[in-house]
């Protein structure tokens, strides 16, 4: 019942910022709620209390024992649908899929697939040495078994 009325609850903060969209939800056994949140152009601390607000102050403590968290999707985790990825071009990926992990710049988001561009050395079509070539990968979101932001510090 507190999972249902939480997620109504929920889904009702999240229809006031069109930008703002769930990744995580989950209410353990001991009524902790637990959502994590992205948005299109980030998440900041007052669209995290914008959300906590929109439950929290719809909900009887009487009625209800619990412990409400909302976050935002860090940098390091990971890409989950395809709506993060927009938010992500220009940005250093490593995408894994069943059978190879590339490193690139995403480039473009398109239906059913993203595009990753990178520079690789090569050795040389003739002679001793090694060329810089310039690779593109198209990897459709059904190949993708994980996809997060490369983080330079």
């Amino acid at each position: 019942m507190l999972q249902s009325k939480v997620k109504s609850l929920l889904d009702a903060g999240l229809e006031e910022d069109d930008s703002l969209f769930l990744i995580d939800f989950v209410v353990g056994t001991d009524n902790k709620i637990k959502v994590v949140i992205d948005g299109d152009n980030g998440v900041t601390v007052t669209d995290c209390i914008k959300i906590s607000r929109a439950i929290e102050h719809n909900l009887d403590r009487e009625e209800e024992d619990f412990a409400l968290e909302v976050a935002s999707a860090g940098a390091s985790s990971p890409i989950i649908l395809p709506r993060q990825y927009r938010k992500n071009i220009g940005r250093k990926l490593e995408v894994q899929t069943e059978t190879t992990t590339y490193e690139g710049s995403l480039i473009a988001v398109e239906e059913g697939h993203i595009v990753l561009e990178w520079k690789a050395r090569e050795p040389k079509p003739i002679g001793k040495g090694k060329v810089t070539v310039q690779k593109r990968q198209e990897i459709n979101f059904s190949e993708i078994n994980k996809a997060k932001v490369v983080l330079k510090f």
